[in-house]
C-alpha cells in the first residue's frame, strides 16, 4: 500500500471512516485507498482467513461493496446466501450487520454520505430527499453497476487525470444506485414545500446562479417568510439554501469547464463567484484539483468519445 493511502493520512469527513476503521481493526489488508473529491472515498481490501467475524453498527455513511474475487464462503447473519465474484452489497448508514468471512476475499468499497443522494433525488427523480435512502441489500447482481465498479477498479487513482476519471465514475455509480437501489423511507413527516414551489425554486436558483442570491429573494419567489422558507427548504431539498446554491454553482462550473472555453474570470462570474481566485479556492476544496487542471484533464483524449477512458 502506498504511503499516501495509509490510515494515518485519512482526511476530511470523519463520518466516512466507520466501515474503514472496522475493517482496519480486522485481518483485512488495504491494497488501495483514495479520496475522490466531493467527500467520496474508495478502497480495495483483501482478506484471507480461516474464519473472522465482523460487525457494523450504524456507520453513519453509506457503503457499496463489490466482490472482485472469492467470497463463496462469506455470509451475513440471517441472509441465506453466500458471496461470489461480481456480487454487490449496499449498506446504508443506519444499518446493523454481522458477517462471517472465510477463505479468501478481495473487494471494492465505495464510501459516500447520505447527503450524496440529496441533490440527485431532487434533480434526477424530482423527489424529496427525505423520501429515499439506500436500500439494505446483500449479494445481488446488477451488470451495469458491476461494470462501473470494474472500471473504477481499473482506473489509476494516483494519476491526476485518473483521479478525475474516478470521481466521475463514482458519481455515475451514485446515480445508478439512486435509480436502482434506493428504498422508500417511512411516511415523511409533515412540512416542507409543495412540489410546485420546490420546482419553482430549483428553476429560479439555476437561472440566477450568477447573482448573489439571498434568502429574502428566495422567500419572495416562494411567497413565504424568510424564517418559514429556511426551515421548509431544508426539509424539501435536504440542504440549507446556501448549501444548495453552492452545490449548483459547482455543478455548473464543472459543465462549463468541460464544454466551454470561457476564461476563468468570466466562468467564475457566470457561476456567481466573486472572482477567479475565490472560484478556484472553492472548486479545489470540493473536487481536489484546480479548475485549470480539471479543464485540461477533461479535455484530454482519454475523456473524449472514442478515447481510452
Amino acid at each position: 500500500m502506498d504511503v499516501s493511502t495509509t490510515p494515518a493520512l485519512l482526511q476530511p469527513a470523519d463520518q466516512l471512516h466507520s466501515v474503514f476503521r472496522t475493517l482496519n481493526d480486522t485481518n483485512a489488508q488495504l491494497e488501495r485507498f483514495v479520496w475522490l473529491g466531493d467527500h467520496l472515498a474508495a478502497a480495495i481490501w483483501h482478506r484471507k482467513t480461516h474464519e473472522d467475524e465482523t460487525c457494523y453498527n450504524h456507520p453513519g455513511h453509506h457503503t457499496l461493496s463489490f466482490y472482485l474475487n472469492g467470497g463463496e464462503e462469506t455470509e451475513r447473519e440471517r441472509v441465506p446466501r453466500y458471496g461470489a465474484p461480481q456480487y454487490l452489497c449496499t449498506l446504508p448508514g443506519e444499518h446493523e450487520s454481522r458477517w462471517w468471512v472465510r477463505g479468501e476475499l478481495r473487494f471494492l468499497h465505495l464510501y459516500f454520505l447520505p447527503e450524496h443522494f440529496t441533490q440527485r433525488a431532487v434533480q434526477e427523480l424530482d423527489r424529496e430527499p427525505r423520501e429515499l435512502t439506500l436500500a439494505d441489500r446483500t449479494y445481488f447482481e446488477h451488470p451495469q453497476l458491476a461494470a462501473a465498479c470494474q472500471q473504477l477498479v481499473q482506473t489509476d487513482w494516483q494519476h491526476p487525470d485518473g483521479l478525475l476519471q474516478a470521481n466521475g465514475q463514482a458519481h455515475d455509480i451514485l446515480s445508478m444506485l439512486l435509480r436502482s437501489q434506493s428504498a422508500l423511507r417511512a411516511p415523511a413527516s409533515k412540512g416542507g414545500l409543495s412540489v410546485a414551489v420546490r420546482r419553482r425554486l430549483a428553476d429560479y436558483i439555476d437561472a440566477q446562479l450568477q447573482l448573489p442570491l439571498t434568502l429574502g429573494q428566495l422567500a419572495a419567489e416562494a411567497n413565504l417568510s424568510e424564517f418559514h422558507l429556511a426551515r421548509m427548504f431544508k426539509v424539501s431539498f435536504g440542504m440549507t439554501p446556501q448549501q444548495w446554491i453552492s452545490a449548483r454553482r459547482l455543478e455548473l462550473a464543472r459543465t462549463l469547464l468541460q464544454h466551454s472555453d470561457l476564461p476563468l474570470e468570466q466562468l467564475a462570474q457566470r457561476c456567481g463567484y466573486a472572482n477567479a481566485s475565490h472560484f478556484s479556492h472553492r472548486f479545489k476544496a470540493s473536487v481536489g484539483t484546480s479548475p485549470g487542471q480539471y479543464r485540461q484533464s477533461m479535455r484530454s483524449p482519454r475523456f473524449l468519445p472514442g478515447g481510452e477512458a
